[in-house]
């Protein structure tokens, strides 16, 4: 594999000056976990920034400080509630892993982040790039980036060419971020590159002209910014099919935990099952009765990373299911959607607003939730 085009060359050495002096202009200055930085508020920021764009994380940011304020008051907090504060974000996981690191960094830490990388990268959810920014953004430690935007300055400065998950891709990408990265200045250098790919060498439609280290950018001198960085090999997402069953009884509406690992893990969401010709026989089973009406509602596909779930929403009403569906923990009674406390899969907060919506104040809700056993 070829990672670099004819005509590669080292990047001059003012790069970074180019760069800090674009920053001080034209950088961004007023983000949330740019004020009163800690390491604490970088990683939240950063493991929140993956995957996510700056606007939608900045209300989670913020919403997620307000209630924990620092490593020992998201440790000591329930899994459930973090993942309340997470949902809609997305890519869960990584909620579940910031919760593990943090109780890890109270119980082995002493509740204070390690000043070494390694350290940094044993924490669950906690990877090379992450533990950089970490000591970079908020010690000023020496140490390189490459998150996605970073891989997009530097793939199309240096005209690399494969795609940017390659091991050795990657291993050339590391090289010159760790060549270009200053010995001063390095909180702000590592901003800076990284508001340079959010803001300006962006994925699409790149503002060549408003960029600082344009006038030796080998993309640019070679026509290559639409197809640099490589496109990662497009690959078939399978169609996976389950039926969401939404069953409302007497107390509102049952939703179950699911397990702490896999999809939407440690969520809370409806039953499921492979088709709606399965609905009956479940209530029968677990319920002890059967519904009285079945109403579907329009099916619809959520679009994860690497396949595709079509959702096929069943509305079901049961009278006097049976006690023992209720026994032992795992399942609840929702009925209020703002006040419950829970964290929910982005789908299942969806139908459950759409069906408040449909439904109305019913039953005089006022956020009531009875916990399963």
């Amino acid at each position: 594999m070829t990672v670099c085009l004819t005509g590669c060359a080292e990047p001059s050495g003012d790069f970074a000056a180019r760069l800090l002096d674009w920053y001080d202009q034209h950088g961004r200055h007023d983000l949330p976990w740019q004020k009163q930085v800690t390491p604490y508020r970088v990683w939240v920021s950063e493991i929140m920034l993956q995957q996510t764009q700056v606007g939608t994380v900045i209300p989670y940011f913020q919403r997620f400080m307000a209630r924990f304020p620092d490593v020992h008051a998201l440790a000591s907090a329930t899994q459930d509630e973090v993942l309340h504060y997470w949902s809609g974000l997305g890519y869960y996981a990584r909620g579940r892993n910031l919760h593990r690191a943090a109780q890890q960094l109270v119980e082995q830490h002493q509740g204070q982040f390690p000043r070494e990388r390694p350290a940094l990268e044993a924490l669950p959810g906690i990877g090379r790039s992450t533990a950089a920014a970490i000591l970079a953004l908020s010690r000023g430690q020496h140490e390189a980036i490459l998150d996605g935007n970073v891989k997009r300055v530097l793939a199309r400065h240096q005209a690399v060419q494969g795609w940017t998950g390659e091991a050795a891709v990657q291993k050339h990408l590391w090289m010159l971020a760790e060549n270009l990265t200053p010995a001063q200045r390095v909180a702000d250098y590592t901003q800076a590159i990284m508001d340079l790919g959010a803001t300006v060498c962006t994925r699409s439609r790149p503002r060549c002209d408003a960029c600082p280290v344009a006038t030796d950018c080998l993309a640019r001198a070679q026509g290559l910014q639409s197809s640099l960085p490589t496109p990662r090999p497009r690959r078939e997402q399978p169609l996976r099919q389950v039926c969401m069953l939404i069953i409302q009884g007497p107390e509102g509406i049952l939703l179950e935990q699911r397990p702490p690992t896999g999809l939407w893990g440690g969520l809370w969401g409806f039953p499921e099952v492979a088709s709606t010709d399965d609905a009956a026989a479940w209530c029968q089973a677990r319920l002890g009765v059967d519904p009285q009406e079945c109403h579907a509602m329009e099916p619809f596909v959520h679009t994860f990373t690497h396949f595709r779930l079509h959702i096929t929403p069943l509305r079901m009403w049961v009278q006097d299911p049976a006690a023992g569906v209720m026994e032992g923990a795992g399942r609840v009674w929702y009925k209020d959607t703002a006040q419950a406390g829970l964290g929910l899969a982005a789908p299942v907060a969806r139908l459950l607003k759409q069906i408040t919506q449909e439904d109305g104040e019913t039953n005089g809700s006022h956020g009531e939730m009875r916990n399963a056993g």
